[in-house]
């Protein structure tokens, strides 16, 4: 990974307290590995801001969805890294940003997590939502260089099925045989970091598809699980309507903090999408080891750091 480093630099990191990938939290221990000074807006100083400055990163409490509270977090910022969860609200998070860096009179590098569905026709909401907030960065000059991951994140099958392979021994969802492209989170934490970091091969205005690290249908992510956790695991294809009306009943009673109705819009939808392509896309591992500086994460390598979500803890 190529990068620049040097000099009194500081970037402001949006999104390091979130839990679904976790890329904000990632970005900002590997640029402090490499004595970065790293800025980091959290809406409430708990744990995971104690975290975040026991690393050495500044907290700046704030939130993107109240303009009045970004002031402070963007001054003298010279490269911003955006992330936000998989939820409404991306619009007015991205004007909200635009204008305090606006306000600020900087002009700040400013690279963008994007999704691969991100498109003003996605038939998913956040989708068309992610596209019209980097539409927004782009109206108003920042010029943002925008990472379109065309992969699901391994950690989405902790946030959606965890749970229910823990109390079942199995999972469902409306990908069907489909194979998918899949990345880890550190993954794509590290080439946001690679797009923070050289400006040459990440410029301004750009727009990029890092492809993922592997394919796996869902049969296959169970048969993985199975073997790490020494339990069969079974995977079950259902309607896309059945389960998003599963997911918004997780949100609804609050069981999965991180679901939302939302959310359960756009995976269902991507997952009946992924059903019925006629081949899978494809993964890069070269390339993804090219721009990361090393081997991207397996699923087997992650399932070995998050083996414990899986297993049901004895007597509950």
């Amino acid at each position: 990974m190529t990068s620049s480093l040097d000099g009194p630099r500081t970037t402001l990191v949006i999104g390091a307290g979130g839990r679904h990938g976790g890329t904000g939290s990632h970005v900002v221990r590997r640029l402090r590995e490499h004595n970065r000074a790293v800025r980091v807006l959290v809406r409430t100083d708990d744990e995971r801001a104690q975290h975040l400055r026991a690393l050495g990163a500044q907290i700046v409490v704030g939130d993107l969805l109240d303009r009045r509270t970004l002031d402070a977090a963007v001054q003298d910022a010279d490269t911003v890294y955006f992330t936000y969860p998989v939820a409404p609200g991306i619009v007015q998070a991205a004007a909200n940003l635009a204008s305090a860096i606006r306000r600020a009179g900087t002009t700040p590098r400013l690279v963008v997590m994007s999704m691969a569905v991100s498109a003003s026709d996605s038939p998913s909401g956040l989708g068309r939502a992610q596209w019209a907030a980097e539409e927004v960065l782009s109206w108003a000059g920042l010029e943002p260089t925008i990472l379109r991951i065309k992969a699901l994140f391994y950690e989405n099958i902790v946030l959606l099925h965890a749970g229910s392979i823990r109390r079942t021994g199995g999972f469902a969802n409306s990908f069907g045989d489909a194979a998918v492209p899949w990345i880890s989170g550190l993954d794509a934490a590290d080439l946001a970091v690679a797009a923070l970091t050289d400006p040459i091969r990440y410029p301004r205005g750009a727009t990029f598809y890092p492809q993922g690290a592997a394919v796996h249908s869902h049969a296959d992510i169970a048969a993985l699980v199975g073997a790490e956790t020494g339990t069969p695991v079974r995977y079950t294809h259902i309607p896309a309507g059945q389960w998003q009306r599963e997911l918004e009943d997780l949100a609804h009673k609050g069981t999965e903090s991180s679901v939302n109705r939302a959310m359960a819009q756009h995976i269902s939808t991507i997952g009946a999408v992924f059903s019925e392509l006629p081949s899978a896309p494809p993964s890069d591992t070269t390339a993804l080891t090219e721009a990361i500086g090393r081997t991207p994460q397996t699923f087997t390598d992650f399932m070995r750091e998050h083996r414990h979500h899986f297993v049901a803890t004895p007597g509950r």
